[in-house]
């Protein structure tokens, strides 16, 4: 009975899609009998990402109502499964991988031997499924970079869903959670390079989500403020979901450790999947060519040209002005791409482009 509980968990973690969604290999197994007593892989299983109530879950697998809503809750604080209140009805939802289980194990930055031990079975499974699938091409962007906003001249237009800062201001209620890529690795004994850990953000009910279930930390939007001026002192990544709407997370990602950014970089041309539609423009009045700027470049887009100038890879550029935040001279500028298209304004659009793009291949 165990055994057949965690070959139907490859089954239900296949249906539910995203990256590292399902493979039957032995790494597979190793982190999914880890996360899941065969108790929670069994309801795990019978989760669909369509919501559903404990009653619904429960007569679906002819068990126990009381039974399976205490063990829902349960999986739902292990960050195993999804739930919120509808109209006065508490839902659950299955959950893929990633966006979801893999991050949720570390939000809290908890570092128990658990922590540890998961950290490890999930990073080996990870590096099996890629080695199987190889290099999966982006045919559309799913995530996209905020730009550095005090980088950008006054005199441009920037558009609202450019600014990061309009996030801040939108929403009551902020959370703050460890990077889930850093903390995975430092967990595993990698080093981090002194870079600032707590620096995931969420925002509306996903805070209040993540601040309930997952040990998030509430922040005022003076702190937030301030956790993003020092993630771009560290020279990280705004990076949030393809969308101009819907935003309701921003990660702060380095070139490292980070897991979109790693699968970016293994594309043909990084920077025409990965990208903020702003470009660095230098001034060579200003620039004094010491390189920090090269230094500080996540795509490593960056490198020396004529006169002592540097010149942009257009292909690996990001438009993400970490460059021009750590210029001591202030000799470098964003300035916007011409007819860099604007992102789907929501989730369902951006859905409909990455299968409109994915059936041209």
């Amino acid at each position: 009975m165990t055994l057949q509980v965690y070959q139907q968990a490859l089954s239900a973690m296949k249906s539910r899609g995203g990256p590292y969604s399902g493979m039957d290999v032995p790494e597979f197994y190793a982190m999914i009998e880890y996360l899941f007593t065969p108790e929670e892989a069994e309801v795990n299983n019978a989760l669909e990402r369509k919501p559903a109530s404990a009653k619904e879950i429960a007569v679906k697998m002819n068990r126990d109502e009381h039974e399976i809503r205490g063990r829902l809750e349960a999986m739902a604080d292990k960050g195993l499964c999804a739930t919120f209140d509808a109209d006065g009805v508490r839902l659950y939802q299955g959950l893929p991988f990633m966006p979801g289980i893999m991050e949720y194990q570390f939000f809290s930055g908890g570092k128990t031997e658990r922590h540890k031990k998961a950290a490890r079975l999930i990073h080996e499974y990870k590096k099996a499924y890629e080695a199987a699938r190889g290099i999966e091409k982006i045919s559309f962007p799913l995530t996209r970079v905020i730009p550095v906003n005090k980088s950008i001249p006054a005199a441009n237009v920037i558009h609202t869903y450019d600014q990061v800062a309009a996030y801040i201001e939108k929403y009551d209620t902020i959370c703050v959670g460890a990077c889930y890529c850093r903390h995975e690795a430092q967990l595993r004994g990698e080093d981090i390079h002194g870079m600032p850990m707590e620096v995931c953000m969420w925002f509306g009910n996903l805070a209040e989500y993540m601040i309930e279930r997952l040990g998030g930390r509430k922040v005022t939007k003076q702190e937030a403020g301030e956790i993003l001026n020092q993630t771009e002192k560290a020279g990280l990544v705004h990076m949030s979901r393809n969308t101009t709407e819907d935003i309701s997370f921003v990660c702060n990602c380095d070139r490292w450790h980070c897991e979109v950014i790693s699968q970016v970089l293994k594309q043909p041309a990084p920077g025409r999947v990965f990208n903020s539609g702003y470009e660095p423009m230098f001034d060579p009045e200003l620039c004094t060519a010491c390189e920090t700027c090269i230094e500080r470049c996540p795509p490593e887009a960056l490198k020396m040209g004529e006169n002592n100038i540097p010149s942009v890879n257009p292909d690996r550029c990001f438009g993400c002005a970490v460059c021009a935040r750590g210029c001591p001279e202030e000799a470098i500028k964003m300035s916007p791409k011409p007819d860099f298209p604007t992102p789907p304004k929501n989730v369902k659009e951006l859905t409909m482009q990455i299968k409109h793009h994915g059936m041209k291949k």
